[in-house]
């Protein structure tokens, strides 16, 4: 538990690793977990489940490989179809599990899970069914951070496809770093009846809030006011979903102080979203809170980690469209270096402080910024490195 954060995103933390050593103890806590992945759990920085628990594998083993054993806990096959199928008979007898895979590769089990939903929705129905340990899906590897893999690895399409489903039992959660992974994963062990999937990156990220920030925002409806980069009156709203779109609203704001001094701005950080609101499906943001957060009418700049127009359309269940400028992943992507990726997405610090600046009509600095872009544009094709950082 981290009770204060004195610098705010100036130390750095992977919010996988942290996920790592929490599976680490509930594998230490509960005799009855499994850990179900297709073969990604050292690559998604999952590893640390490896000191206290072995694969499942009942066949000859190398020098090489890692603790294996008939008897082991961690299901590892490269079929996420059949390990989302074992995992929920496994759920079903009333024991815990947790799956973990790429960003890009979990809607392969998106028909199953629209099943399950079923399941879940019609069972609650009956008196006598006890309520069954949620679905918990551990998504990293995400669209935004791909290193060595390409486009093919790039796709938050299950994110909307949970958020479209009105049986309200879905929860994607947004972790803005790896104080609130932790906080996400005890909600995530404590859920019953629901799907919750979990999105977050595996590289050291900036910490930027503490234990008690990361549980509040749970209790307040999935936002916050992030106040060491925030303004009383703001002129400009600024939103952000996901710990990459943090970094980046946080930068935009850092900018805009610098170039246009006379404007106030807010950021509120969005850790959960369900069906049609922000928040999760047992604790949805008011109507009361949105306007408190977001006002009544100043304009927001909001970036996502998924596809702009779901954030957009639960958005638009608390203001009018007008307000409105979402970023997100556009499906732009390649085998190329981390900015160029925000870049090409339209989602980068620049992209959100020319949303400001045309709003005000400083042409200046639209091309100012443009032209900033542009460059590092240049510079990561012709020598595979971000000018910006």
């Amino acid at each position: 538990m981290i009770d204060r954060v004195e610098r705010p995103g100036e130390e750095f933390y992977s919010p996988a690793k942290r996920i790592g050593e929490l599976l680490k103890g509930q594998f230490i806590r509960d005799p009855h977990f499994y850990f179900f992945s297709p073969d990604e759990t050292t690559s998604n920085k999952f590893d640390a489940i490896y000191d206290v628990e072995k694969r499942a594998w009942d066949l000859p083993t190398k020098t090489w490989d890692l603790p294996e054993s008939p008897n082991g806990r961690i299901i590892e096959m490269l079929s996420e179809n059949v390990l989302f199928s074992v995992m929920t008979g496994h759920l079903m007898n009333g024991e815990q599990a947790m799956m973990g895979s790429y960003e890009a590769f979990f809607p392969i089990i998106t028909a199953q899970l629209l099943q399950h939903l079923k399941f879940i929705k019609q069972s609650k129905q009956i008196s006598w069914r006890e309520a069954l340990p949620a679905v918990n899906l551990l998504s990293t590897s995400t669209c935004w951070r791909q290193d060595h893999n390409g486009y093919t690895h790039q796709s938050p399409a299950l994110i909307s496809s949970l958020l479209a489903i009105p049986s309200n039992l879905s929860n994607c959660l947004f972790p803005v770093d790896d104080v609130a992974a932790e906080e996400a994963f005890h909600f995530m062990i404590d859920s019953r009846n629901v799907v919750n999937l979990a999105t977050f990156n595996k590289v050291d990220l900036p910490r930027y809030i503490d234990s008690h920030h990361a549980k509040f925002q749970f209790e307040n409806g999935g936002a916050s006011i992030f106040q060491f980069v925030s303004d009383a009156n703001p002129d400009f709203v600024f939103a952000a979903a996901g710990d990459i779109q943090t970094c980046e609203a946080i930068e935009a704001i850092k900018i805009l102080r610098k170039d246009l001094p006379e404007l106030k701005f807010r950021l509120v950080g969005i850790n959960a979203l369900s069906y049609r609101a922000v928040g999760t499906t047992e604790n949805k943001l008011s109507k009361e809170k949105f306007n408190d957060m977001f006002t009544k009418d100043k304009p927001i700049i909001a970036c996502f980690h998924g596809y702009p127009e779901t954030l957009e359309t639960i958005l638009e269940n608390y203001t009018y469209r007008g307000r409105l400028r979402v970023h997100g992943f556009n499906e732009e992507g390649s085998t190329t270096t981390p900015f160029e990726m925000l870049r090409r997405n339209a989602a980068s610090r620049y992209d959100l402080a020319t949303d400001v600046a045309s709003v005000v009509g400083r042409q200046d600095l639209v091309e100012k910024y443009l032209d900033i872009l542009s460059k590092n544009h240049d510079t990561a094709v012709k020598f595979g490195e971000d000018l910006i950082k």
